[in-house]
């Protein structure tokens, strides 16, 4: 693999800070602003990786955690790396395992060497370090590799922000210096038991604080002196108000760099998305299409629909008549509603494709109105529409 990682900004919204661009890698570019599924574990639920293509996601997001744990990141590199394991030639994004740690809280303990945890599966103890998650993501092979971060706790006061931000900038560090040994020196990599699939990956810092905007600012000051090929915004969407984590958006994204992508972590609904693009944020990844389709709820261009109520066992409409994805073409309400109520594996199938497929055509439709210069106007026209619920 001979192509590098990199950056290019395209267009930049004039009334707005959003922008759009391209991002390079190992495994083909995709454009900005992108939506990632997520394929927690080598998979994005209900979909094939057909489907996934068919419906434009140019890159998808696998977990550290989980594929440490099951099958075990040394058996995926033994088998190539997790785009062979899965048939993904895509681009791949892995985050460090920080959240699911933070997630499993009663299940962790802390230091400064890294987090000792229970395994959800089998009970048995682990302990990952900075050093252990770039081994892991290394042995992975994914184009994009987190840096090993504390996901700061909501509520935090600020002594207690402060010190967690200052954990994972050191943390930060270490990563770094760990993941450029692995690539530079084959005696290390053997030593971790592992063969480098991916020499061109591409590593991200994570930007802590929780909602003090002081402390982000000292966040990313700290991460800009590592120096990282692109920048996150972690610790949000873990609690907090919704005015409180826009706030933050607000204020840290414009500060990230301006030549490297801007990742928010975990966001969101398609309303968020929009908000955090128009403040210059170019990636995002959230669980909540396809848990939320399999819970019987579809995103739509006029609001979200239940089809679980009632009003829909007879309804002959498509889910989304301004909808253009392969369900909205051939099914109707009713029979995603049959499906859902008869427990039937292709309701989720069916209304995972659609809302991931809504998903990601709502990022092309940002694209292209960053690119003509009419950004503002669309996103004050979506949200217009999107606040119309129908349930």
């Amino acid at each position: 693999m001979t192509q590098r990682f990199s950056y290019e900004k395209l267009a930049v919204d004039s009334q707005t800070r959003a922008r759009a661009g391209r991002v390079t890698t190992a495994h083909g570019s995709f454009s900005t602003p992108a939506f990632m599924p997520v394929g927690t574990q080598g998979t994005v639920k209900a979909l094939t990786q057909e489907m996934l293509e068919s419906a434009g996601a140019g890159i998808i997001l696998g977990n550290t955690y989980h594929l440490y744990l099951r099958p075990g990141h040394a058996t995926i590199n033994r088998l190539g790396g997790l785009h062979r394991f899965m048939s993904w030639d895509r681009a791949i994004l892995t985050d460090s395992g920080g959240f699911q740690v933070f997630s499993l809280s009663p299940l962790r303990r802390l230091s400064e060497e890294g987090v000792e945890f229970q395994s959800h599966i089998d009970g048995s103890r682990h302990l990952l370090t900075p050093e252990k998650s770039m081994e892991i993501q290394a042995a992975l092979g994914s184009d994009i590799v987190m840096a090993f971060d504390e996901c700061t706790p909501h509520p935090a006061t600020r002594e207690q922000a402060a010190k967690s931000l200052e954990l994972t900038g050191r943390w930060a560090r270490r990563s770094k210096e760990h993941l450029a040994r692995l690539h530079t020196d084959e005696r290390e990599a053997e030593r971790a038991g592992l063969e480098i699939v991916n020499s061109a990956q591409a590593l991200f810092g994570i930007n802590q604080g929780s909602i003090y905007t002081d402390l982000r600012e000292r966040s990313l000051e700290g991460l800009i002196d590592v120096g990282f090929d692109g920048y996150a915004i972690g610790g949000l969407s873990v609690g907090e108000e919704k005015s409180a984590m826009m706030e933050v958006v607000s204020h840290i994204a414009p500060r990230l760099p301006e030549d490297k992508p801007r990742y928010l972590m975990g966001v969101g609904t398609p309303e968020d998305i929009i908000e955090a693009v128009a403040c210059g944020v170019d990636m995002f990844d959230c669980v909540m299409p396809t848990r939320n389709a399999r819970n019987g709820q579809l995103f739509t261009s006029v609001g979200r629909i239940n089809i679980k109520n009632a009003r829909y066992r007879e309804d002959h409409r498509a889910p989304d008549e301004k909808c253009q994805c392969a369900v909205c073409r051939r099914y109707s309400l009713a029979y995603l509603s049959h499906l859902y109520r008869s427990g039937e594996i292709l309701g989720s199938i069916l209304s995972s494709l659609h809302n991931i497929s809504f998903y990601l055509d709502t990022m092309a439709r940002m694209r292209q109105s960053i690119t003509l210069g009419a950004f503002d106007e669309f996103r004050k026209t979506f949200l217009t529409e999107l606040a119309r619920e129908q349930d």
